[in-house]
């Protein structure tokens, strides 16, 4: 919010029945203010006695940006994107793309390359949107825990973040359009599906990200949808294999989620947001970021390419490390390094997915498994 960075006075004065309205004084704000008035408000009748020197009082406070501490214009961009949150889009990506080499042996990398641009484009302009609609509806305000917002503090305009946003989905249009030739009517459809969602979380008279369903929303999009979209770009098939990948890396995502609304609970809860969090409360909602840490594991472990699946359960000690700090840690800015933790957790299972797709079989033997 924009710093309270000057405090202007102005009194009325009397002399007898003539009143005259003078500027008193302008001050920097922290000065004490209430010097020689009377604290116990019953005293306050000698101030409004005819003939009394002061007839009242009025504070106006004129909101202006701190310049000192706005960022460069090119870091107010960042914030607004939130680039960190992208692993989250190209995890699943990359995910899927692994399962078509080990699948076909080969892949095709212009279509690689668009497909993890498309959702990078979408990622951003969600992420643009989120910001400048969050600020409109009145959710994020000066008690957020989370990240400094760009809108909310008056470092970028709603319409200007949200043009950003618009011009993000029309590249991530154009992209599809060129995906379409390759992938044909199902991709249209989870194309349209992805935008129509993107613009859907935070916008429009009832937002995903208003109510109980953002967790499933990222679940499918962010786990199911983008395996399986991009598995089926390089082979042209919907095999159980990225459908599966993308249920399991689809929880990471539902967890990241949970773990953002668990930490703005009550903030979501004054802005009327009725999130899963708000629905299940805190302590069930730490029941649940359990499993979804949990669960991808063994489904992961699961899948018929892999080579060496035993490199999968060396992450959980570290989903045991998350799930632990959640219960000891108070709810507070700490949170944020946790939610960053549980998307680098994400980009790990992938990595270990890569490993156990890839790994050379004669290794196994030599290693005696």
């Amino acid at each position: 919010m924009p710093f309270w960075s000057a405090v202007h006075l102005t009194l009325a004065v009397s002399a007898n029945d003539h009143r005259t309205q003078r500027q008193f004084l302008t001050c920097a704000f922290g000065t004490r203010l209430d010097a020689g008035v009377p604290s116990n408000p019953q005293d306050e009748r000698a101030w409004t006695r005819p003939g009394s020197p002061i007839i009242g009082l009025t504070v106006l406070m004129h909101p202006f940006p701190d310049r000192a501490l706005t960022p460069s214009l090119p870091r107010r961009w960042l914030l607004a994107a939130r680039p960190k949150t992208l692993p989250l889009s190209l995890s699943p990506v990359i995910a899927g793309l692994a399962l078509a080499l080990a699948d076909r042996g080969s892949l095709s990398p212009g279509i690689a390359l668009l497909t993890l641009l498309a959702a990078v484009a979408i990622q951003l302009g969600t992420n643009l949107y989120n910001d400048a609609a969050d600020f409109e509806r009145g959710a994020d305000t000066s008690q957020r825990l989370g990240p400094a917002r760009a809108t909310a503090q008056g470092w970028l305009s709603a319409q200007t973040v949200k043009r950003a946003a618009h011009i993000s989905f029309t590249l991530a249009f154009a992209l599809g359009l060129v995906l379409l030739v390759r992938g044909g009517w199902p991709i249209l459809v989870l194309g349209l599906a992805s935008l129509a969602a993107g613009y859907a979380y935070t916008g429009g008279p009832r937002p995903i990200a208003y109510g109980p369903f953002g967790e499933l929303y990222a679940w499918f999009f962010f786990g199911v949808a983008a395996v399986a979209g991009t598995y089926y770009l390089q082979t042209l098939s919907l095999a159980s294999p990225g459908l599966v990948a993308g249920a399991a890396l689809g929880c990471l995502a539902a967890a990241v989620l949970l773990l953002n609304n668990y930490r703005d609970l009550e903030t979501d809860l004054a802005a009327g947001r009725q999130t899963l969090c708000a629905l299940i409360g805190r302590p069930r909602a730490r029941l649940l970021y359990a499993t979804l840490l949990l669960l991808p594991i063994p489904l992961l472990m699961s899948l018929p390419p892999l080579k060496a699946p035993w490199f999968l359960a060396a992450s959980l000690p570290l989903a045991g490390l998350l799930i632990r700090r959640l219960w000891r840690l108070e709810i507070g800015p700490a949170l944020n390094t946790l939610l960053a933790l549980t998307a680098q957790y994400q980009a790990l299972l992938v990595l270990l997915l890569i490993l156990a797709l890839f790994w050379p079989d004669g290794s196994n033997r030599a290693l005696g498994l």
